[in-house]
C-alpha cells in the first residue's frame, strides 16, 4: 500500500511539472504557430544553468537553500532572455513557414544538447534545498517534492492571471485569434512573438530547475519531458490550459499507478495508449476546437 501511495504522490508532483512545461509549449504554439521541438532542451538548459550557478556560488559559502533560490530566479530569466534572442535571429525570418520552423527548432535542440554534452560530459546532481519529509496519509514524503507541485501550480495561476489582466495578455489573445487584425489595430506583433517565445521557454527552464534536485542533470534530460508535454498539449487541446492540466494528470497518474504492478516502460506505453484512445474519440483533444485539427 505504501508503494502505491508513494507512486501516486510522485505522479501527482510530475503531473503539475508536465502541465507547467506544457503551458510554455502551448503559449509558443498559440502565438507563433510554431511547433517548438527545442522546448525540452530549454527545460534541460534551465537545470544545467542552475547547476552551474550553484557551482559558481560555492566559493561564497552561501547556504545551499539560498544558492538554489538564487538559481531558481536567475536560470529561467537567463534562459528566457536567450530564447527571446533566438526567436529574433533564427525564427522570425521563417515564422510563416511551418516546416522550416520545425527543422530550425530541431536543429536548435541538437545544438543545445551537443554544446552541453561537450561542456558537461558526465551526469551531475543538485542536492535538495529542503531535506525534511512530512507525513502524508501515514507515509513520510519529501517536503521539497510537494513544494515543487505547489510552485508549478502557483506559476501557472500567475501566468493565467497575467494573460487575462495585463496588456501583454491582451496582445497575446489578440494575436492568437487573428494576427492580421491585431497588427492592423496597432498590436506590436513582433514584440509579442519574442515575449511569448521567451516566456514559454522560461517556463520550461523553471520546471528544469525545480526538478533538478529530483532527477539527474545531463544533456539529454529534456527528451522525455518533451514527449510528455507534446502528449498532454495535444490530448488536452491546443491552446487549452485546463485541458493540458487534466491530460497531464490522466497521463502521469495512470502511468504511476500502472508502474506499481508492471514494468515502467510498459506502463508508459499503456498510458500513451490511453492518451491515443482519447484522441480517437476526440481528435481535437479534450478541450480543443475543430479548427485546431
Amino acid at each position: 500500500m505504501s508503494l502505491v501511495l508513494f507512486q501516486l504522490l510522485n505522479a501527482f508532483v510530475w503531473s503539475w511539472v508536465v502541465a507547467l512545461i506544457a503551458l510554455g509549449l502551448n503559449l509558443v504554439y498559440g502565438v507563433l504557430r510554431v511547433i517548438n521541438v527545442a522546448h525540452g532542451a530549454f527545460y534541460m538548459l534551465g537545470a544545467v544553468v542552475a547547476w552551474a550557478l550553484i557551482q559558481l556560488a560555492a566559493p561564497l559559502d552561501l547556504p545551499h537553500p539560498l544558492a538554489f533560490l538564487l538559481a531558481l530566479i536567475a536560470a529561467p530569466l537567463s534562459v528566457g532572455a536567450a530564447a527571446w534572442l533566438i526567436e529574433r535571429v533564427s525564427l522570425r525570418p521563417i515564422i510563416d513557414r511551418p516546416i522550416l520552423t520545425i527543422i530550425a527548432t530541431f536543429g536548435l535542440m541538437l545544438i543545445l544538447e551537443q554544446t552541453v554534452q561537450e561542456l558537461i560530459p558526465s551526469v551531475r546532481t543538485i542536492g535538495s534545498p529542503i531535506a525534511e519529509s512530512v507525513p502524508v496519509f501515514g507515509l513520510r514524503y519529501p517536503l521539497y517534492r510537494l513544494l515543487v507541485a505547489a510552485a508549478a501550480l502557483a506559476t501557472m495561476v500567475i501566468v493565467g492571471v497575467a494573460l487575462r489582466r495585463t496588456r501583454f495578455g491582451l496582445w497575446t489573445r489578440a494575436v492568437r485569434q487573428n494576427r492580421e487584425l491585431a497588427l492592423s489595430l496597432g498590436v506590436p506583433v513582433p514584440r509579442v512573438y519574442g515575449l511569448a517565445f521567451g516566456v514559454g521557454s522560461a517556463l520550461a527552464a523553471l520546471a528544469g530547475v525545480l526538478t533538478a534536485p529530483i532527477v539527474t542533470v545531463h544533456a539529454h534530460m529534456g527528451l522525455d519531458v518533451l514527449i510528455d508535454s507534446f502528449t498532454v498539449v495535444i490530448v488536452g487541446g491546443l491552446g487549452s490550459l485546463g485541458g493540458a492540466v487534466i491530460a497531464a494528470f490522466l497521463y502521469r497518474m495512470s502511468e504511476g499507478l500502472l508502474s506499481v504492478w508492471i514494468d515502467p516502460v510498459l506502463a508508459r506505453a499503456l498510458a500513451l495508449a490511453l492518451m491515443a484512445s482519447i484522441l480517437v474519440l476526440r481528435p481535437q483533444g479534450l478541450f480543443g476546437h475543430e479548427r485546431d485539427t
